[in-house]
């Protein structure tokens, strides 16, 4: 299991729920280490950041000392820059496993050309980001998953790239509290004449991967859309987070283009671990 985790928290109402209900799970699941994080973000903030710092720092030094009842060692840290690179550089800095993110719905015009913390980050991190979702109904918070059991159902996307190394990587953290994975790969390449061969190698290299894993998995080939073949199969197999790889790209060809990942992260309404791959 993860034992060293990064939580940034901007104390909004999304931010302070998982931090209250979400991370006493995640210690019962096994993590041992909490780092707490506030960055003050110097382009809203400018000149006020510095007077705020130890305003922020009492508060989030209050939130540490609740949290720690729940059995982990906490640390709260305050930075002044911005989100997404403060983020990456004390997850670096703290060794830490997984950076653990909540996420709620947002405008499609924020999503589409300004982006959000949660994809900027994965842009500039080199650690796994696991992406909490949840949902606003009659004004109050809703996770959209369990947090205790959010890694025993898990689906595992797999493009048989380098990057796929790293995803399974990233999978043995927690494979001893998976109760049953799928491994999926979705062929949405070649021609028609080398359909069937293609589906029948994915099923081949798949297998080969599950028998890698302690974990019991079964696999799934699917053909079509990655993004669209990741969530539904999700959903209709009651997966509890999807795992897939985010490949380095620039930040241009993300914005217009997107990516399997960054779809998927906008889209799901399961959690989602992105795993960077260099």
């Amino acid at each position: 299991m993860f034992e060293r985790i990064l939580y940034p928290t901007d104390f909004s109402e999304v931010s302070l729920h998982a931090l209250k209900h979400c991370l006493p799970d995640l210690v019962k699941a096994g993590v041992r280490e909490i780092y707490l994080l506030h960055v003050i973000d110097i382009t809203v903030a400018e000149f006020e950041a510095f007077e705020l710092e130890e305003i922020y720092r009492k508060k989030l030094e209050k939130l540490a000392r609740e949290l720690e009842k729940s059995g982990a060692k906490v640390e709260p840290i305050v930075t002044i820059g911005l989100p997404s690179i403060e983020i990456a550089e004390t997850a670096e800095e703290r060794e830490v496993e997984l950076i653990v993110l909540p996420s709620v719905g947002e405008n499609i015009w924020r999503r589409m050309f300004v982006g959000t913390t949660a994809s900027n980050l994965a842009r500039a991190t080199k650690k796994p980001v696991l992406i909490l979702k949840y949902e606003k109904e009659d004004e109050e918070i809703k996770p959209l998953e369990d947090c205790e059991k959010i890694f025993s159902r898990p689906l595992i996307a797999l493009d048989f790239s380098k990057c796929s190394v790293k995803v399974i990587k990233t999978v043995r953290k927690f494979q001893e509290t998976i109760e049953k994975g799928i491994l999926l790969h979705s062929v949405d390449y070649g021609n028609v004449d080398e359909l069937e061969h293609n589906i029948l190698l994915a099923k081949k290299n798949l297998e080969k991967t599950a028998k890698g894993l302690k974990a019991k998995m079964e696999t799934e080939v699917l053909v079509g859309s990655a993004s669209q073949a990741i969530i539904g199969m999700a959903l209709s197999k009651n997966a509890s987070v999807i795992v897939i790889g985010k490949k380095g790209r620039s930040f241009l060809k993300d914005l217009l283009l997107g990516s399997t990942a960054e779809r998927t992260m906008r889209d799901s309404k399961l959690p989602v671990l992105l795993v960077p791959c260099e």
